[in-house]
């Protein structure tokens, strides 16, 4: 990664379903179902985002299950994809490390005997988008933590394809390129890897079907532009039908208002093989960016194929959901506060503190003593007063969890609980209340990892808590997650039976209260006035 030409290297990791593993394009291959990582920047931890990690949460890689990998030191992730395909990517979980770089695509493909609801394409190309700050990284964090800050360097952000910068830039920074054959079909596989912005993406005079999204199959819609949300992955396919020429591919911020800040459209080239015209006219246009309706509109018109297989080849949507009985409903607000000039983010006004133990490792030596109190914290009603504290929550095994994502920010925010994906039932506007279950879709809600909530709004999500373990439910936005936007869900079986939670990795690392330098400090909880 360089920073002063605007460029971040990306790599890409490629599973088959349950079976092999192996990383390709700038680094070499390894063993079946085991993944090397080494720290180089800080204490690093690797998250793989969607990948379900099941009975296994040791190797989840986020605060609350992993010890960090101190520079220049390595550890060895070893884990099965089990039950899923579809597209995702990795990226730092710790120290706002993910906005220096550092992220790449995973492709999880089906295994041969079970069918794809679509031709197989002529070729793949993984295409990552994100915001992007001229400051580093360190800076960036120390900007969001520190309202008051005034940089001696003022920031400038940018939106990069592949790590590259827009086509046609003013400082020459080399832009990305993608080559098709006239006649060909393609399957793009496109994650919003930034910390900040959604982005709508579109490819001037070219449709394109929606087939795929953070591994569930959709009802194939054909659509002109496509908005993605932070931390959210599509799989589209594109048919080189136009004439032999090279055209734009723009992806533009989407539910904010930029005014004229050029440098946030991200602009990629598809070159059209042998041809020697470059792209031409103006920029294809998308929705405006304010456009909340659209935005919307397309989110509910994303649906489950429920006549296809996928990481197994019963139909997805022979699990119908439409009779399940919900064991707990969560309702989480999301806001910020400032103290002083310090903000903080929180969930029902509960900012995370992050304790030096991962949960997790306290789980299984202490149960939990003297890192974390379960359960201290409400999950359906938001506390008076903004308190600082390690906020970890029982959730039922084997029952169903209604979540409600309440958005009190003026800006979009996205979540992601890991171990599980997402039934996505419903959006709406304002408070949501028990009336708004009648706008639920039951019938053919997708699946996914991540789900956007829109300013002053709410989200529901239905999920099927079958997997034990110690999850980690955050706001994809970085910032947030950062100061303190996150949360825990337990989910706890008793049976000690390895075939129900896998027990600790050989590689343990052992930190905190663990380490035998350190003495067992007191729960983590702090409020602030």
């Amino acid at each position: 990664m360089t920073r002063g030409a605007v460029s971040v290297d990306v790599r890409m990791l490629v599973l088959t379903s349950v079976w092999k593993t192996k990383r390709t394009r700038n680094c070499v291959e390894i063993g079946p179902l085991k993944l090397y990582w080494q720290a180089s920047r800080g204490r690093d931890k690797n998250l793989w985002n969607g990948i379900q990690q099941r009975l296994n949460s040791w190797q989840d890689g986020v605060s609350g299950t992993n010890c960090p990998i101190n520079p220049g030191t390595n550890w060895t992730y070893a884990f099965q994809v089990k039950d899923q395909i579809g597209s995702f990517f990795y990226f730092p979980s710790t120290e706002f490390l993910k906005a220096a770089g550092g992220f790449g695509p995973i492709r999880v493909n089906n295994r041969e005997v079970i069918s794809v609801p679509f031709g197989k394409p002529d070729g793949e190309f993984d295409i990552l988008i994100g915001d992007w700050n001229s400051l580093s990284y360190r800076m960036t964090r120390q900007l969001a933590a520190n309202a008051g800050a005034d940089p001696a360097t003022p920031n400038k952000m940018f939106m990069l394809i592949n790590g590259k910068a827009p086509y046609k830039n003013s400082w020459g920074g080399a832009h990305e390129t993608i080559e098709m054959e006239q006649g060909k079909t393609y399957r793009l596989r496109i994650s919003n890897t930034g910390g900040a912005l959604s982005f709508n993406f579109r490819i001037q005079n070219h449709q394109m079907i929606l087939v795929e999204t953070e591994g569930s199959y959709t009802n194939q819609i054909s659509i002109d532009s496509m908005d993605v949300h932070v931390g959210q992955s599509y799989s589209i396919l594109v048919h080189a039908y136009q004439p032999i020429s090279d055209y734009y591919i723009v992806a533009s911020p989407t539910q904010v208002d930029i005014g004229n800040i050029s440098t946030l459209n991200g602009v990629a080239v598809l070159h059209y093989k042998t041809s020697s015209t470059p792209p031409n006219g103006l920029l294809p246009m998308g929705p405006e960016p304010l456009n909340q309706d659209f935005s919307v509109n397309q989110g509910k018109s994303i649906r489950w194929n429920m006549t296809t297989g996928a990481a197994r080849p019963n139909p997805q949507g022979s699990f119908n959901i439409a009779n399940v009985t919900i064991s707990q409903t969560f309702i989480f607000h999301s806001s910020d506060v400032l103290n002083g000039n310090y903000r903080r983010f929180t969930v029902n006004n509960v900012s995370y503190l992050t304790p030096k133990t991962p949960l997790k490792l306290a789980d299984y030596l202490k149960n939990g003593t003297g890192v974390y109190e379960l359960d201290a914290f409400p999950v359906n009603s938001t506390n008076t007063k903004m308190v600082q504290g390690t906020f970890v929550a029982s959730g039922i095994h084997k029952g169903w969890a209604e979540i409600i994502f309440v958005n009190e920010h003026s800006v979009m925010n996205s979540w992601h609980l890991d171990g599980y994906g997402f039934y996505v039932v419903g959006f709406g506007n304002g408070e949501w209340s028990p009336t708004s279950r009648e706008t639920y879709n039951l019938f053919d809600p997708v699946v996914r990892s991540t789900v956007q909530v829109y300013p002053q709004g709410w989200s529901a999500v239905y999920v099927y808590l079958d997997n034990p373990g110690m999850w980690n439910l955050r706001s994809q936005i970085l910032e947030n997650w950062y100061l303190g936007q996150e949360l825990y869900i337990r989910v706890h079986d008793s049976d000690p039976n390895p075939a129900k939670e896998r027990p600790p990795p050989a590689n343990l690392l052992q930190c905190g209260i663990f380490d035998a330098q350190a003495p067992t400090p007191a729960p983590a909880r702090e409020e602030v006035h």
